[in-house]
């Protein structure tokens, strides 16, 4: 499976590709002799993306897939709101209301 990496351009460029082209510029390297692969300033000709890394391109793949509403959850909720079997739990909401709050400060520093 294929990376992609956005650049500040746009263009996107695939990890796998890449990768393949760092091979081969290691090994073009490899056979000039170490004095030139050895010198400075020379960027690294492989990437190597992390399983963190992975993992987390997986999971906004998959979070990009899901649906935005969960349409059975609304239709439960209506179905209760219509039929007037629906109350709001005033001290629920507050306490995530609250925990919201306290959630929001903590990433601002407050």
């Amino acid at each position: 499976m294929a990376n992609e990496i956005n650049s500040l351009s746009g263009a996107s460029t695939s990890v796998e590709a890449g990768h393949r082209a760092g091979k081969a510029r290691s090994a073009a390297v490899a056979g000039e002799g170490a004095s030139s692969s050895a010198s400075a300033g020379s960027a690294p000709s492989n990437v190597h993306i992390t399983d963190s890394a992975n993992l987390l391109s997986s999971l906004a793949q998959q979070l990009h897939n899901m649906p935005a509403v969960n349409e059975a959850r609304v239709a439960q909720f209506r179905t209760a709101i219509e039929s007037g079997s629906y109350t709001v739990q005033s001290g629920h909401v507050a306490a995530q209301l609250m925990q919201l709050e306290r959630s929001l400060a903590q990433i601002n520093g407050g």
